[in-house]
């Protein structure tokens, strides 16, 4: 934080001096009320004293709403980068009829379906239903690169604002205008639509009562006081109360909430609520998805294993032949890698295939196997173990019995086995190998999953593949448990086990499927590239569409919750210091023997009672570049944590005011008045 961000947000804490605001905030509300009575006070009896405490009272408030127009400040830069991206547009809306209308964006209403071309803006929210694009996101995600979005996928998502760069497509609008994508990211950075979160509010009410105690408390001084013959000054008890009273974390608590989500919103991340980001914070149990999470994700195929009766080239070209039209990066690694061992007779293509009469066959979830039907009656399939020889033994074809020995082997390895079948025109198939699919585990997972556990949460794999692929791979990366062959039902019901025991649960997730585990979670992260179900599913939008990032979403929220905790203590601590400064002060000239307690050796009762003020003010606008960087986090288990804490906030939050009143007290005792 340095002056320039100080002095911008000036006008904005000026701004928050409005009572209807304070109220909000107990604590700082109570010294919105000792300000003005002090002021009051100060002009019917006018001293240095009663000005001084008057003016740092003000300041006070002051420096408590600096705090919250800083952390508010720091999303607007970003608020007004997307404010410019959400221009009025002009949509083409396909009718029912098959023709035409170009209506304005505002008048798009959800199920429509538009039609965008190269060069346009994409009008609202919606779903990719027909055709695929290049898209330029960079307005919402930060990055340059244009992305491909294309329909019947878990890519079909696109976001109003964004703008098509090549082909055309036709989006189906989910999303009423006011409530898109983009509204909701402005709100959000700016704090607009931030709630207090559980904990917050726990803590809020603590303040507020310990802020009732101490007021009961001062308002009973005064009798007491009158009793022994000594009574005290209102200006002096509204000094008491305040150094009394936690201002300090009362000042900081909305900075730390905002701030959080603004360091989640720095890596890219939107979290719709404050209460995912406190849950982060909080759980216990972590669901990775295997692919492109724990491992590379760019499985490719390494060898070609024919079984007994099978040879080389039969399975190279079957392979090849059954991959021709298989776009994703497994179908294309076999193709390559049966061009390169030389044993594929008369390269073609899948377009001359498909002329030539041949029929292919895609892969689907439920069969769990692709290939093509070749014009002269030859059929061949590849595709999971289980799948293929079911398909192959339902046809009265052979299953070799080294096809589940190899196959295990193969899936011991870590690797994925696909078993490669192929029947002749009008005979039965028969299995004539495998594919061995290579996924390698991205370099430090071990060590990652090691930290977590440190910090005690347990972490999950959950992935499609077998039980010993998964097993294998479970192993290499460190994970404590594994989910495999996972269906949606089966992720909803491992979340829901997980939570009976009352622990906290995450999840990344991207596709349809996905949606309703994310609702499940206690924290959802969405990527960005997923379906609008699974991000209207969650309650983390990742805009880099990287599922790694959850392991950062969970340290930043237990950063959140230990610098919460962090400067809770050092307000309560080191309010005992002040206790030192006042007290003494207050009562030093009817009972001497308290000047025994005067240990800072403070130059007089007023100049004391105004440096406790001054120090309690000066505090907060020190401590705001803390609340909005954050604690620095270091995994652990929670009684070191805690030992780290109360070290260095509690005994901190002690020293730290003897030093600062004493230094203060040493230039205001030389005011005049004050002496």
């Amino acid at each position: 934080m340095n002056r320039t961000t100080l002095l911008a947000a000036l006008p904005q804490a000026v701004a928050k001096l409005d009572p209807r605001h304070l109220v909000r905030t107990p604590v700082i509300f109570v010294v919105w009320i000792g300000s003005v009575l002090t002021t009051v006070l100060a002009v019917l009896d006018p001293s240095v004293f009663g000005w001084g405490v008057a003016l740092w009272l003000w300041a006070t408030v002051l420096f408590a709403n600096a705090a919250e127009a800083i952390a508010e400040g720091r999303g607007r830069a970003q608020a007004a980068t997307l404010r410019a991206t959400r221009t009025e547009t002009m949509a083409v809306r396909l009718k029912d009829d098959g023709s035409t209308e170009t209506v304005p964006g505002t008048a798009l209403r959800v199920g429509d379906r538009v039609r965008v071309k190269a060069g346009e803006v994409i009008p609202g929210d919606g779903d990719v239903v027909e055709g695929v694009a290049t898209v330029d996101e960079s307005a919402i995600t930060g990055e340059s690169a244009p992305v491909v979005r294309e329909s019947g996928g878990d890519r079909c998502a696109v976001t109003g604002g964004t703008t098509v760069l090549s082909d055309e497509i036709v989006v189906r609008v989910t999303s009423k205008p006011g409530e898109t994508f983009i509204d909701r990211m402005i709100a959000l950075v700016e704090g607009a639509s931030r709630q207090k979160t559980p904990n917050e509010i726990a803590l809020t009410v603590l303040l507020t009562t310990l802020t009732i105690l101490f007021l009961v408390t001062v308002m009973a001084i005064q009798p007491l006081a009158s009793y022994s013959g000594g009574l005290q000054q209102v200006i002096v008890l509204v000094a008491l109360l305040v150094c009394l009273i936690p201002t300090t974390i009362g000042a900081l608590l909305s900075a730390i909430g905002i701030a959080g989500m603004d360091r989640l919103v720095q890596r890219n991340v939107l979290a719709m609520s404050g209460r995912a980001v406190e849950a982060a914070g909080d759980v216990s149990t972590l669901l990775l998805d295997k692919t492109g999470t724990i491992t590379l994700g760019n499985r490719r195929a390494s060898e070609l294993t024919p079984v007994k009766g099978a040879t080389d080239p039969e399975l190279a070209q079957a392979a090849y032949l059954s991959s021709l039209a298989d776009g994703t990066p497994e179908g294309r690694s076999i193709v390559e890698l049966a061009l390169s061992l030389d044993r594929v007779e008369g390269a073609t293509s899948a377009e001359a295939l498909a002329r030539e009469g041949a029929e292919f066959v895609e892969f689907t979830a439920q069969t769990r196997m692709s290939g093509v039907d070749l014009s002269d009656g030859t059929r061949i399939r590849k595709g999971a173990t289980s799948a293929v020889t079911a398909w192959v033994t339902q046809e009265g074809g052979t299953v070799p019995p080294e096809t589940a020995q190899l196959a295990d082997a193969i899936a011991g390895e870590g690797a994925t086995p696909l078993v490669v079948a192929r029947a002749e025109a009008g005979g039965p198939p028969r299995v004539i190998g495998l594919v061995r699919l290579k996924d390698v585990v991205k370099p430090g997972m071990a060590e990652r999953f090691e930290t977590l556990r440190s910090m005690g949460i347990r972490t999950v794999m959950i992935t499609g593949d077998n039980r010993l692929t998964a097993a294998a791979i479970a192993k290499e990366a460190g994970v404590d448990d594994f989910l495999a062959e996972a269906t949606p039902e089966d992720k909803m019901a491992l979340i829901i086990k997980e939570q009976e025991g009352g622990r906290l649960v995450a999840m990344t997730g991207d596709g349809t499927n996905d949606a309703p585990a994310l609702a499940q979670a206690d924290v959802g992260l969405a990527m960005n590239t997923g379906t609008s179900a699974a991000k209207e599913a969650g309650n983390m939008v990742d805009l880099d569409s990287d599922p790694t990032k959850l392991i950062e979403v969970v340290a930043i929220g237990k950063q959140l919750l230990i610098t919460r905790g962090a400067l809770t203590t050092f307000s309560i601590a080191n309010d005992i210091a002040k206790y030192f400064a006042i007290i003494p002060a207050m009562f030093v000239v009817l009972f001497p023997g308290l000047d025994a307690l005067n240990i800072m050796r403070l130059g007089s009762p007023e100049s004391a009672m105004l440096s406790a003020v001054i120090f309690n003010a000066l505090v907060i606008i020190a401590l705001v570049p803390l609340a909005l960087r954050g604690v620095h986090y270091r995994p652990g288990g929670a009684a070191d944590l805690l030992r780290r804490n109360l070290l260095v906030y509690g005994l901190g939050g002690v020293v730290a005011p003897f030093i600062g009143i004493k230094a203060i007290d040493l230039l205001v005792s030389q005011l005049p008045g004050l002496s």
